[in-house]
């Protein structure tokens, strides 16, 4: 999750990914009702694959050795952050 400091969260640019439990049982079922094969994916590291548009800033933990204490700029979605699905869809959109 990204902790530290940040500019306000734009309200107008959240998005949830969230799929029902019974969005996929119906998925599931029209599949095997008409034959069809039904696949999924999984991205690893999905988030990092889209940048962030707003300034997020964060401190150095202990995992960035001689930078640890600095103040960091975010350049790429992280989990946890409000607006970080929405970039991923925007890039995914873009590229599909």
């Amino acid at each position: 999750m990204a902790g530290g400091h940040r500019t306000a969260d734009p309200a107008e640019d959240s998005f949830s990914g969230v799929v029902s439990l019974d969005t996929v049982r119906m998925a599931f079922f029209l599949g095997e009702l008409n034959d069809l094969d039904v696949m999924a994916a999984d991205v690893g590291n999905a988030y990092l694959h889209a940048y962030t548009k707003e300034r997020l800033y964060t401190i150095a933990g202990p995992e960035f050795g001689e930078l640890e204490g600095r103040i960091l700029i975010i350049v790429k979605a992280l989990y946890g952050l409000k607006t970080s699905m929405s970039r991923w869809h925007e890039a995914l959109s873009d590229k599909l």
